[in-house]
């Protein structure tokens, strides 16, 4: 039977959902309506405000939280690498790698996708290079409107789960707190942190599987329906020093990638460290490829300023819908429902992934983790869920809520 605290718990969340599907401000909405629910509770007497005594600690914990540095600089790296010409290279040399094959354009967007994002970690500087750079070419070819569009959105979405990705890092964050609350209710108190390297780690594979995917797609268009993703016409003039023009293009984003990548996989450097060395090479590309002026470095840092701001305005507001629920008794509730799942874990799985997939059409990624990982992680955990596994499936299914309509991101950064 449910409790006072369980019936304003589930209006909550429910309050919350239709809130944010109304377009208002994430960041005021989810504030607002902690502390009208939280009021609310304290009247029926099942909230003690003396929960929300945590929230400075947290939010100085947030702020001081060197793993979260990271964000900032991988979101400056994507922004100045959009600048550097690298995608544009990558495009016309790979394109004409295998432009002469049916489906080679599309095999071209989907690698340069996968070098972009681990280079990057952002999907909207990916969408805007790849829509500029590849989508007239591929019409001009005669690829199918529908099939050039969709290659492009899905491979820039490769961002969200091949490391180093933004989404990661701040996954691997609250998993790591809801982590060591769980063990500590297990009686493990020496429980050790989740770092991002691991989920980075954890990632890759998963994302590389991914890319192969994408490619055997394109094949069996090229075979099955040819018409829809024909061959280009290459003049012996641009095959003259393709090869040369392949490995030039291709060396700038592989030394990137080992830097920042490989740095924080080896164990050498910290995510936040591994950021730094990143920022520093995109802005060294930029120069050389005379293409980073004083008026796009501007551009490149009010852009980081402005979507940093957003993405940490909304994670300190999911710290008070978090501690405004747990407080509610709701997080006892959602642990008791997964517990009693139909299925067992494996049910409660297929039950969480279900909703995050359903969010996904109406709201964005950050919003979804940052209110249903503290929610459902801890449970999950408790049943005997591997919080790396854990993290790694979440990113998985929230990479299509760039890409299911209505509000499928890539789909608004392509147009």
């Amino acid at each position: 039977m449910l409790t006072t605290g369980d019936v304003i718990s589930i209006v909550f969340f429910l309050s919350t959902l239709l809130v944010l599907l109304s377009g208002l401000p994430i960041a005021f909405s989810l504030a607002g309506l902690s502390l009208i629910f939280a009021g609310i509770g304290w009247l029926f007497g099942v909230f003690d405000f003396s929960t929300l005594f945590n929230l400075p600690l947290r939010y100085f914990g947030t702020m001081t939280n060197e793993v979260l540095v990271a964000v900032p600089l991988f979101i400056l790296m994507g922004n100045v690498l959009e600048r550097s010409g690298i995608a544009e290279a990558l495009l016309i040399t790979t394109g004409k790698l295998f432009g002469a094959l049916r489906g080679g354009l599309g095999y071209s967007v989907i690698l340069v996708g996968a070098l972009l994002a681990a280079s990057t970690g952002v999907v909207g500087a990916t969408v805007a290079a790849m829509t500029v750079i590849a989508l007239p070419a591929m019409l001009r070819a005669g690829y199918q409107p529908r099939l050039a569009t969709g290659i492009i959105c899905s491979s820039a979405t490769l961002a969200q789960i091949i490391p180093p990705s933004t989404v990661l890092i701040f996954t691997a964050d609250i998993l790591s707190a809801v982590n060591q609350m769980a063990q500590m209710r297990l009686g493990n108190y020496t429980a050790s942190t989740l770092s991002a390297g691991e989920l980075f780690a954890g990632a890759l594979l998963p994302g590389l599987v991914l890319v192969a995917l994408y490619l055997i797609f394109v094949f069996a268009k090229s075979i099955f329906q040819p018409s829809t993703c024909p061959a280009m016409v290459i003049s012996d003039e641009e095959r003259r020093d393709l090869l040369r023009d392949v490995v030039i293009s291709l060396l700038p984003p592989l030394l990137l990638i080992v830097a920042v990548l490989g740095s924080i996989l080896v164990g050498i450097a910290t995510p936040t460290e591994s950021a730094s060395i990143g920022v520093f090479g995109a802005t060294l590309l930029a120069i050389l490829n005379r293409k980073l002026s004083w008026r796009s470095a501007l551009e490149a840092g009010r852009n980081t300023i402005v979507t940093t701001a957003m993405i940490f305005a909304i994670v300190l507001a999911a710290s008070l819908f978090a501690l405004t629920f747990r407080g509610l008794g709701g997080e006892h509730m959602v642990e008791q429902a997964l517990r009693n799942m139909p299925g067992g874990v494996t049910g409660a799985i297929l039950t969480v992934m279900a909703v995050m997939f359903v969010l996904g059409f109406f709201l964005d990624t950050f919003e979804i983790i940052l209110i249903m990982l503290p929610i459902c992680g801890g449970p999950l955990i408790l049943l005997g869920v591997d919080p790396i596994w854990l993290g790694v499936l979440v990113a998985m299914n929230l990479q299509t809520s760039f890409l299911t309509p209505p509000f499928g991101y890539a789909l608004f950064y392509m147009r």
